[in-house]
């Protein structure tokens, strides 16, 4: 056992697997492992030994090693860890998120673009092609979200490339669908928000047993109506999608939110300093800052 800062106990829970654990200045854990070149494993978590969790499915590295930074670390008092190998092909990597129906777990693919798998399901968020073997491997969609129509956000040939062809349900706002081709129309429904009329305002839409919740996006450079955030609700946790927005009355009006992407860039979503403002406002239990790449390809940080 090893006791580190703040009363805080960590515990391999004899898995030799665990090279070693490093409590960081802010609280977060750093857990590296060890396991076979190329293997996949899902690193597990437990405040105590009789409750284990899902903290996120990964693959070893070519040296046979892998890290994660569990920033969860800095809600326990004490936290187990342990490696357990998984088997088989098409293995999804990503962090937990667990639900009331088992976990979400969650893809990063690049800037605003995201794959998310839950209860068999496949959810993209923004998938564009600038760079398609980011998406080598990776399920076919059955739920796709699209914020707006910037390049860096929808794009056609993405998703005809990524969706499943036997059933997929895209959610956009109206100009995205005016650009689709007839085929992607036909597997989309329109989702409407800052209208001027409140009633005019798209409800709430479960499909699949994921509930759909458009909120309005909008900044200097995005007009009211034109972009969409969305709140997913997955066996009982809810998930905020921000798309390109500013600092708005409505995100900050959010409630009971379990994990946020948050865009952060200049000119065209949020400040470092407004995304900050949002966050302590709707106090999301997760936040994944994203979208940080700056006009000037610089990153806010």
């Amino acid at each position: 056992m090893i006791l580190l800062g703040l009363a805080v106990a960590l515990w391999a829970a004899g898995d030799p697997d665990i090279a070693s654990f490093q409590r960081q200045a802010n609280g977060e854990t750093l857990v590296r492992v060890a396991r076979p070149a190329g293997q996949y494993f899902r690193l597990e978590g437990a405040d105590d030994l009789g409750q284990w969790r899902g903290i996120a499915t990964m693959q070893a590295a070519a040296d046979g090693t892998a890290e994660y930074l569990d920033g969860s670390a800095t809600q326990a008092r004490r936290k187990f860890y342990r490696a357990v190998p998984l088997a088989g092909t098409g293995i999804f990597t990503g962090d937990h998120l667990a639900t009331a129906n088992g976990d979400v777990v969650i893809h990063p693919v690049n800037h605003a673009s995201f794959v998310m798998t839950w209860n068999g399901l496949t959810i993209y968020s923004d998938p564009v092609d600038t760079t398609p073997s980011r998406y080598t491997g990776l399920p076919r969609a059955d739920v796709i979200l699209v914020t707006h129509n910037h390049g860096d956000h929808f794009s056609s040939s993405a998703i005809n490339a990524l969706r499943n062809t036997t059933a997929c349900r895209i959610f956009a706002p109206q100009p995205v669908y005016n650009s689709m081709s007839t085929t992607l129309k036909a597997l989309t429904a329109i989702v409407k928000t800052g209208q001027t009329d409140p009633l005019q305002n798209t409800p709430a839409q479960t499909h699949l047993g994921i509930t759909v919740e458009g909120v309005p996006a909008y900044n200097a450079n995005h007009t009211l109506g034109s972009c969409n955030a969305y709140v997913l609700t997955m066996g009982g946790k809810r998930i905020f999608i921000s798309g390109d927005t500013g600092n708005t009355a409505e995100m900050r009006a959010l409630t009971n939110i379990d994990a946020a992407f948050v865009c952060m860039n200049i000119p065209f979503t949020m400040s470092i300093a407004d995304a900050v403002t949002a966050v302590r406002a709707f106090k999301p239990k997760v936040v994944y800052p994203y979208h940080f790449r700056n006009q000037d390809n610089s990153l806010a940080d």
